[in-house]
């Protein structure tokens, strides 16, 4: 059979006899092949398909999940004021691991950093008495740097640091403690001073920090359980730094839902310095 253009009544006769796809055509002597119709599905099958695909996204979810958390944003709560004005108990914060390098889990290795750790950074570390307690205070000495104090301010490399942020001293409660021993193996010129192997909570130092140790005190100075009691935070045990408040509420609130009633929302997306 030849080719040649279509003809107006032989398309019009098509269009007219088809009634549905893969049924036979009435007016004309042929049948149509029928196309095999796919057995209807059962409803277990649809709902076996919605739950392996639910299972799917939530896997995708879990993994992303776990990958943030272990190497780029944490959240971390505030238990005590030890970091008030700065930070107060009750508040919760997203902290950056990304910013130091984030330790590789079951491993000694870390990431990449940005950048390490500051005079003046708010770092979040592992507790050197027990690793699994997370600690957060302010780095006041960095490797190299020789710190002190004096009626409850403090020096670097010999001179004043300013410190905004610090929450008054009380000098009349300048007691010493058994815990500030430690201090005596990293003096600096302690044979010149004899007064300084009985260092107190106000008056120390000074003291050379270590290679790969960092010095740190809470804000709030008569309230603060840090270098001077415990001694130096190995590089290794840094986790991150705090980024922003992302929830805050008054622990101190004796309603029944405090976390509901006291919110303090001037600290809702507060960034940390």
């Amino acid at each position: 059979m030849g080719r040649g253009p279509l003809r107006g009544g032989t398309l019009l006769a098509n269009v007219r006899g088809m009634h549905d796809l893969g049924a036979p055509m009435t007016g004309s002597g042929g049948h149509a092949t029928p196309v095999t119709e796919r057995p209807p599905q059962s409803p277990r099958s649809k709902l076996s398909r919605w739950f392996d695909s639910w299972m799917r996204s939530l896997g995708m979810a879990l993994v992303l999940f776990l990958i943030i958390r272990t190497f780029l944003i944490e959240a971390f709560q505030i238990p005590s004021g030890s970091m008030e004005r700065t930070l107060l108990a009750g508040d919760f914060l997203f902290v950056n691991k990304a910013v130091y390098g984030a330790q590789i889990p079951g491993t000694r290795a870390r990431l990449p950093a940005f950048e390490t750790p500051r005079r003046g950074d708010v770092i979040v570390f592992g507790y050197p008495k027990n690793p699994e307690l997370n600690y957060v205070k302010r780095v006041i000495g960095t490797p190299g740097d020789t710190v002190e104090m004096r009626a409850g301010r403090v020096r670097v490399n010999g001179q004043l640091l300013a410190e905004p942020y610090v929450q008054g001293a009380d000098p009349s409660r300048d007691l010493t403690d058994p815990e500030f021993n430690w201090q005596r193996s990293y003096f600096v010129g302690w044979a010149e001073d004899p007064l300084r192997l009985r260092p107190t909570r106000d008056n120390w130092g000074p003291l050379a920090v270590p290679e790969g140790k960092y010095f740190v005190l809470g804000d709030n100075r008569d309230n603060s359980a840090d270098s001077r009691y415990w001694g130096f935070v190995d590089a290794m045990a840094v986790k991150g730094r705090p980024w922003v408040v992302y929830f805050s509420y008054d622990r101190e609130a004796h309603d029944a839902l405090p976390w509901l009633t006291d919110i303090r929302w001037h600290r809702l997306g507060s960034i940390i310095h």
